[in-house]
């Protein structure tokens, strides 16, 4: 491996490490959480609902939950470590050290990209062994994951750049997150809502969200997905672009 190689996996492996140490915190209570939804949501509604769009609908909210827990343990590992980091000020050896902005940026990323998806993993993991769970377009599924992990790590790297206070970090969560993605149809189908409802969930950024990977799994969305595909990528360029550019000139970062 050359220097650059082992410099840029060595920062990759501080964040993997971070959160790793603490498993029981960072994997362990986002899966209880995810299986009590399932477990709860799926005894209590479903032997009302039954189906949705002819999928039971157990089946219906897993899609969701998958994304969910992508969102909110890559947002909040990215957010807390590169937030933990500024107030002990270790972030200012990385800053004048020869790793690039890009490697920085693409280390702290990481981080918690891999954290979301190994939650998701396994929560999907977990609801496959309660439920029998298609996989109508894989493709699009793979693709989609990727890409609202990618958005959501890039999201938690903006906050946690510009939060000055713990207060910060939860803020977003708990007051723009959270809503977003409670709202945005995980846990029901927009044509179902009267109006003018499911037209103000349709301008939610997460229903869309939802609608690809509910589409690679089940073969129904409320959405287009090409419009869908289309929107996600240009918004994670945009994400990566800004943090780029804030990593760049130093944005809150540098004392």
């Amino acid at each position: 491996m050359t220097p650059r190689q082992i410099r840029f996996w060595s920062l990759v492996r501080r964040e993997l490490s971070r959160f790793w140490k603490i498993k029981r915190q960072t994997i362990a209570a986002p899966l209880l959480e995810a299986f009590l939804y399932i477990s709860v949501f799926g005894a209590a509604l479903g032997s009302r609902i039954d189906e949705l769009h002819g999928v039971d609908y157990v089946v219906f909210i897993v899609p969701g939950l998958v994304l969910m827990s992508w969102a909110l343990n890559a947002y909040t590992n990215n957010a807390s470590s590169i937030l933990q980091q500024k107030m002990q000020r270790a972030i200012d050896d990385q800053l004048t050290s020869p790793a690039s902005p890009l490697e920085l940026l693409l280390a702290f990323s990481l981080g918690g990209f891999v954290r979301g998806g190994l939650v998701s993993g396994i929560t999907l993991a977990v609801a496959a062994l309660l439920v029998d769970m298609p996989f109508e377009h894989p493709g699009v599924l793979i693709v989609s994951m990727l890409l609202c992990g990618a958005f959501f790590a890039q999201l938690g790297v903006l906050a946690g750049v510009r939060a000055e206070q713990w207060d910060d970090i939860s803020f977003i969560q708990q007051f723009v997150l959270t809503p977003l993605i409670f709202l945005g149809g995980v846990f029901y189908s927009a044509s179902l809502l009267p109006a003018p409802f499911d037209v103000l969930t349709q301008a939610n950024p997460v229903y869309h969200m939802v609608g690809l990977v509910r589409y690679g799994f089940l073969g129904f969305t409320d959405s287009n997905v090409v419009v869908s595909l289309a929107v996600l990528t240009v918004a994670t360029a945009g994400l990566v672009a800004l943090n780029l550019r804030l990593f760049t000139i130093g944005w809150r970062l540098r004392a």
